[in-house]
């Protein structure tokens, strides 16, 4: 197959920043993906109704030249019923920070115990949970040292849909076989690198994220849902734009920024696997079931012919910048 047609493409978990940083990176995302989730980890960050509408109105008119639905959330903290019911038509979760774990998480949650009365409200009024699951362990552990937290609360609470999000480990995804109410996104760069990638020789700061990259056994089992389209596992790029000035200097920030290149990638991906078939389920179909959304129509053309990765973004520098990929968008 040299070429293939997407219906209403997702990405389940996008950063798009704000002011300048959103004005560049948003239009990208809006021209290969019908609609993306919003992180709302801003500075402050997203949690009211009030900030979540404006941010909406600023990505909107970011992306007006294209039919894009930014899917907003809230930045969890310990919410009333009430603010509760009045933002649930306007989000598509709720997303849950440990204080301090990533970019701007400060503020986040610090002990899980302390979020159960706003999670069991967010169970009565169907309100997603999304989860950037780590604990303060060793680097290389702290997704695996979370998944207990997860067994915790999809335990206690049944019906509270869960997302683990950017899982990046084997047991992350053997997990999402024992509990209904689990389900994942995973990024592209996840599919694609392992630490070794990021540090095995000269340090690349833009392959640099949090969770951080890790064995290929586990690179090996997130490529293997993904492929098979997994029906409780969403692409989410976890794009994440830094000015080149952040990311190659000392104390770089953490963040892959794959947004505009993430679909030719993945169409490379899947066809060398011979998988192709499968993208439209990893890329909307199981999103649009798992969530009950109806995202905009749109129709985004990918054929097998080489194509150059920009070396830069305006100031953000992308994955395998100045590289040649064998897939490009065509619209």
């Amino acid at each position: 197959m040299n070429q293939i047609t997407l219906s209403k493409p997702l990405d389940m978990h996008l950063h798009l920043r704000d002011g300048q940083m959103l004005e560049t990176v948003a239009p990208l995302s809006a021209n290969s993906f019908a609609g993306a989730v919003i992180m709302p980890n801003l500075v402050p960050p997203v949690d009211s109704l009030e900030k979540c509408l404006s941010y909406r109105e600023r990505i909107i008119s970011a992306c007006a030249a294209n039919n894009f639905e930014p899917y907003m959330t809230l930045f969890f903290k310990n919410y009333a019923e009430k603010e509760l019911a009045a933002a649930k038509p306007h989000i598509i979760g709720i997303k849950l920070y440990p204080d301090g774990i990533t970019t701007n998480s400060q503020g986040g949650v610090k002990a899980i115990e302390d979020a159960e009365p706003t999670i069991e409200l967010m169970q009565e009024l169907g309100i997603p949970l999304l989860v950037h699951g780590e604990t303060a362990d060793f680097v290389m552990d702290r997704e695996e040292k979370f998944l207990s937290v997860y067994q915790q609360i999809a335990k206690k609470f049944p019906r509270l849909h869960i997302v683990m999000e950017h899982i990046t480990t084997r047991h992350a995804v053997a997990l999402l076989d024992r509990f209904e109410n689990l389900f994942a996104t995973v990024t592209l760069h996840h599919l694609l690198i392992t630490l070794d990638d990021v540090a095995g020789g000269m340090l690349n700061p833009h392959l640099f994220c949090k969770p951080i990259a890790k064995r290929p056994e586990d690179r090996d089992a997130l490529l293997e849902a993904a492929l098979s389209a997994h029906p409780k596992l969403s692409f989410g790029s976890d794009s994440a734009p830094h000015p080149q000035s952040k990311k190659e200097c000392c104390g770089c920030a953490a963040g892959v920024f794959t947004a505009p290149i993430a679909l030719p990638i993945l169409a490379a991906l899947f066809d060398r696997h011979g998988k192709l078939d499968n993208l439209q389920s990893f890329v909307s179909g199981n999103a649009v079931r798992n969530y009950r959304i109806n995202p905009p129509e749109k129709e985004v053309a990918l054929v097998k012919e080489p194509s150059l990765i920009p070396e830069k973004y305006g100031d953000v520098v992308p994955m395998w910048a100045g590289q040649e990929i064998s897939w490009r968008l065509v619209s």
